[in-house]
């Protein structure tokens, strides 16, 4: 058997499965990223991913496992370290727990090339080269405070910013100014700039990404406002993108994240972007943990074509 674990900020899913592809058991449970959680917490949610994925079966015989793990750089801490490898012989498993990058694993979901360029944009951004099915670069990423163009942070924080400007009479009013009022709780208020100040400045900063669907919905409604902030952030998206990809003819991207999404503007507009500079080979991570689980099986099925099919009966 083999075993792919996805990892994230807000959920765990594990996948078993055998080399046929056949989907022997899945798990869901919360987040299990160690940079945003406690690691003992963390470490427990993928506890019980794997407990369900393995429903019963014997995990001695599980041949091979991926992780994916979100914060995966803290795996170079020797007590993060101890702390999942106790989880993971907690659970019965004796294969050893090979940890990679959340990107990685989603690049593996969206394609069974080895070389190409991982893209995502959800709350961050970055771009990721991957060679031979690693990654070898990176490209952006550099958190809210640094950068993270074109993610579901920085849309975010733009809208608000022109929501400011509305109200201070520096730009038009919009349907997303008045989205973006709603949203704080300013609508009615006699000072509306000093309560989406306040309001904002309340919470975390990466907060304002819960700003972005208000973004996609006046864009996709025709507001030039949010539609130019989707062409700004799309802009930004193709850059790294073209920094990160080994070759642009013939080189795979695969998209991660919710603002990648086709159907609405920043996901639509970015595959335009793409085309538009060479990029044909374009596709979406759909199943990080299928990808986390074929990363494994490539340990233990050599043949090129052998792979090809497991693939595609694991991620279609």
């Amino acid at each position: 058997m083999i075993l792919g674990v996805d990892i994230g900020g807000t959920s765990s899913r594990a996948l078993l499965a055998d080399l046929d592809g056949v989907r022997l058991g899945t798990g869901k449970t919360g987040g299990g990223n160690p940079n945003s959680h406690a690691p003992a917490q963390a470490a427990a949610e993928v506890a019980g991913a794997l407990k369900a994925a393995l429903d019963g079966r014997d995990p001695a015989g599980v041949a091979a496992a991926v992780v994916g793990m979100a914060g995966a750089s803290k795996m170079a801490d020797p007590e993060i370290v101890k702390l999942f490898t106790d989880m993971w012989h907690g659970v019965g498993l004796r294969c050893p727990m090979r940890v990679v990058t959340d990107c990685e694993v989603g690049f593996a979901a969206g394609t069974p090339k080895p070389t190409g360029a991982a893209l995502v944009a959800g709350t961050g951004s970055v771009a990721m080269r991957i060679v031979d099915h690693r990654m070898t670069a990176v490209f952006g990423g550099n958190g809210w405070l640094l950068g993270d163009e074109g993610s579901g942070y920085w849309v975010g924080r733009e809208a608000v910013r022109a929501t400011l400007k509305a109200i201070e009479g520096r730009a038009p009013a919009s349907p997303l100014t008045e989205a973006v009022l709603a949203e704080v709780g300013g609508t009615d208020s006699a000072d509306r700039r000093r309560l989406v100040i306040t309001r904002c400045n309340a919470d975390e900063p990466v907060r304002l990404a819960r700003f972005a669907p208000l973004v996609s919905a006046a864009a996709a409604g025709g507001d030039e406002i949010a539609q130019d902030i989707v062409r700004r952030g799309v802009l930004h998206l193709v850059d790294i993108t073209l920094a990160a990809a080994p070759t642009v003819d013939g080189s795979p991207v695969v998209l991660i994240g919710s603002l990648t999404e086709a159907g609405n503007p920043f996901g639509d507009a970015l595959r335009i972007g793409l085309g538009a500079n060479g990029f044909s080979d374009i596709s979406e991570a759909r199943d990080g943990a299928a990808g986390a689980a074929w990363l494994a099986a490539t340990e233990l099925v050599p043949d090129p074509a052998l792979r090809q099919a497991l693939h595609t009966r694991l991620l279609t």
